[in-house]
Formats: C-alpha cells, structure tokens, sequence
C-alpha cells in the first residue's frame, strides 16, 4: 500500500504521519537524496526529534482502521531516522518498518538505508489486464491514455514491499570536504549558509549522489475465479544533482535525476524488463511579502522509456505486452507524485511524459504556535500551494505520439513542516473526478 487517496464521493480519512514517511519511501522521487542533519533553532542542542503517535483512519475500502506509529530522527547519527507503525481494521492489517541514512562503519560518504511494508488490503485496484491476457484489436489496453477509468482489476489481497539503499555522497561541491550538510532552520526556513542555488557547477556548488537501490513489491488480488499475483525484484542505478538552497524545501536553484532500472526475472519474478528516466527541477524565488515568508514558482519535468516494452500479437491481432514493467513501475502516472487529479499508477505504457508547476506561499502567520495541543507536533510553517499539471503515456517515444492529447489536471495543498519534515495534503481535479491526497515531502 503506497499511498492515501480518497475520491471526495468517498468518506475523508487522518492518515499518521509515520505510514506517510514510510509510505512515501517506496515511491520517492527522486530515489537518492542529499544527506542532511538540520539543527532546529527551536530544539536544544543534540536533542533527537522524536514523534509516537496513536492514529485512526476510515475510508469505503478499508473501513475503520487503528494503529500506533513512532519515528525518531538524529538517533544514534546526527542524520539518520528510524520508525516502525502498525495498524488493523475488520479486513486490512499493515506493519512497517524503517531505517534510514545509516553512515556505514569505517566511512564518511557511503549510507545504507532498508525500508518495508507488509499488508492486507481490501479492494485493491490494478488498472492493468493479467499479463498472459491478450487485448482485442481497437480496444485500448487497460491504464493507455485512451483507456477508460472503468478497465481495471479489484479485489481483495496482500501488498508487501521492501527496499535498500546504497547512496554515495561524491567528494565534490558542498560535500568535498564531509558527506553530510548541515542545515540551520529557524521558524521552519534556512538560516544557514545555503548548499546551492546560485550557479549550476556540480564541482564547486550543490551535492550529488550515486545510488544503487534493490527493491521488492509482492501484490496479490484474490478474485472469485482465483488468486493473481506477481512480484518484483528490481535494482536501479541513479545519480542525483541537487543544486538548490534547502533540499528539503528549495526556493531557489536545481535538481537533476536520471537513472536506470532492471529486473531480471529473479526468484519469484516471472519476466525481466528495464527502463530508463530523467526528471529535471528548477526554483525561482519572489522574495517576501508582507504576509509571506517565501514566494516560490517551482517547475518540474519527468519522462521515462522502456527499451525493452513491446507487444505479441496472436493471429486475431489481438496484443499484449511482453517485456514490460508492472503497472505500479516504469513509465506510469497518476498518484500522489504525477498527475494528482487521477487514481494511483492509472496510466502505464512503453513511454511517458510529464511536467508541472506549482505556486507556493510560505505564510508568515502560524496559527499552530496558539494551540497548546498542537506543540508536540512542532509545526514551524504553513504553506498554501496552487498547481497544473499535465502528462501522457505512449507506446511509442515520439512527439506525435506524446504531445497529443495529453492529461491535465489542476488542484491545490496545505502543507507544513513538521518536526523537519514537509508534510502536504493536496486537492486536485481533472476529468475523471477530484482526489483528496495526504502525503509526506514536496511532491519534487
């Protein structure tokens, strides 16, 4: 389970903090990050930031669920976090466990990090046909843009995930000297010297990081007619640029990604299939105003290739596709990252395309400093956000192909940083409904 969504004809749910963080962890984008410690001018010295949580959730799907979370950062290493949460309702049942930025023995650069999830689930939903089931001629396959939000699989089942992480601080820019930046935040925003942002030159400004990540996801749907499944056993490779002031929340500068992923059909893994991505980031700020801290127009651009998607045909021309990544890997939109407006993974194909925008309004007014309740939480801002966004799936890589009728939506978010963490609950709309996301980091 990756995500918290509700469509607004459905029932609204609180969703914890710590099933966001690790939630998040299996879909981050990008993968590799820069490798920070912040030091809250609002926490005393060599204090850990720590949260346990009860929590209660309820959607149509899932029902009422409860649960218990806890997370601490800068435990045992100044940037590293560890946190487990559980939780049950009549037909699901999730447990997760989580370590992050763990700096390896005998080293300076090189941080291990290993993340899992094991659940039941009711009504999970696939857009996506078996894999051995054949498409008839002029029928669009399922989760194409052309396809309808009506093609999908659901039923009941098991998601597990699990995932470890390799990344490599490089020995240039902000991290020549030391693996880790260090940030000083007050009220929420740097007042530290920043780590990039003034010009692109990986050598003298910004961090960058070499990642090698293996990842795991088991899904099951226990229909009437039998159980489908299948599993991934993935590796990818990617090297990150972040040029921008504040990683965490950047107002000014760049971030490049681009990485390679493969499965060979290990284990239980039934095909192999590969893909390609590259997604570039860039922050302008507007300065303050009287009723803002920072006025930020933030733009996004992803794209992504299957070299080795293709399709079969059978003597009727019917197809399917062979080589291909799951529906929830490679080239797919639609979620709490891209294309906000629809369903989880809605769209998957050989190709994909995508970019964004965003406006956000960091408010110089925190209403959370007030409420004595709310103090555990250490709220340090509120963030007021509007966005578009567009992007299209393709079987083929080709302009014609991609830049025709493409999929937009458009919405808003609350967000707020939290305990050092951005934490977001966006609003978006296109044409096949509005969704309601919660979810842990910006969206890029």
């Amino acid at each position: 389970m990756g995500c918290f969504v509700t469509d607004f004809s459905r029932s609204l749910f609180i969703a914890p903090l710590l099933v966001l963080f690790v939630s998040a962890s299996v879909e981050a984008l990008p993968a590799a990050s820069v490798k920070s410690s912040i030091d809250r001018q609002e926490t005393p010295d060599d204090a850990a930031e720590s949260l346990l949580l009860p929590y209660a959730f309820s959607t149509d799907t899932m029902g009422l669920n409860l649960g218990l979370g806890g997370m601490r950062s800068g435990y045992y290493q100044e940037q590293m976090s560890i946190g487990a949460t559980a939780f049950a309702g009549d037909v699901s049942q999730a447990v997760a466990l989580g370590v992050w930025n763990y700096r390896l023995p005998g080293t300076n650069r090189l941080y291990f990090s290993a993340i899992g999830m094991q659940g039941y689930y009711p009504d999970q939903r696939a857009y996506a046909s078996t894999r051995n089931s054949y498409t008839p001629a002029g029928m669009p396959r399922p989760g194409a843009n052309s396809s309808t939000d009506q093609q999908y699989v659901q039923a009941d089942g098991a998601s597990n995930w699990w995932e470890m992480k390799l990344e490599l601080a490089l020995p240039i820019g902000a991290t020549r000297e030391r693996g880790l930046v260090n940030y000083h935040t007050r009220e929420g925003l740097l007042v530290s010297e920043p780590s990039g942002g003034e010009r692109w030159d990986p050598l003298s400004s910004g961090a960058s990081v070499l990642m090698l990540r293996q990842f795991n996801r088991y899904q099951s749907y226990e229909q009437e007619s039998g159980k489908i499944d299948g599993a991934v056993h993935g590796v990818e490779l990617g090297l990150l640029y972040d040029n921008t002031d504040f990683p965490l929340n950047p107002s000014k500068g760049s971030r490049q990604y681009i990485a390679i992923s493969r499965d060979y059909g290990w284990l239980e893994s039934d095909h192999s299939w590969s893909f390609v991505e590259l997604e570039a980031s860039k922050y302008f700020s507007l300065g303050s105003s009287r009723y803002a801290h920072q006025r930020i127009v933030a733009l996004n651009f992803w794209t992504g290739y299957s070299p080795s998607w293709q399709l079969d045909y059978d003597a009727s021309g019917a197809s399917r596709v062979a080589g291909g990544a799951p529906f929830n890997e490679g080239a797919n939109l639609g979620g709490f990252y891209r294309m906000r407006g629809y369903d989880q993974h809605r769209f998957h194909d050989k190709a994909a395309i995508y970019g964004t925008a965003e406006y956000r309004y960091t408010l110089r007014y925190n209403p959370a400093t007030d409420v004595r309740w709310l103090q555990f939480a250490k709220i340090d801002w509120f963030q007021l956000v509007a966005f578009v966004e567009a992007g299209r799936v393709g079987a083929e890589y080709r302009a014609d192909e991609l830049l025709q009728e493409v999929k937009t939506d458009f919405g808003f978010s609350l967000r707020a940083m939290m305990a050092g963490i951005v934490v977001r609950t966006d609003v978006a709309h296109s044409e096949e409904g509005t969704n309601l996301w919660v979810m842990v980091n910006h969206p890029f």
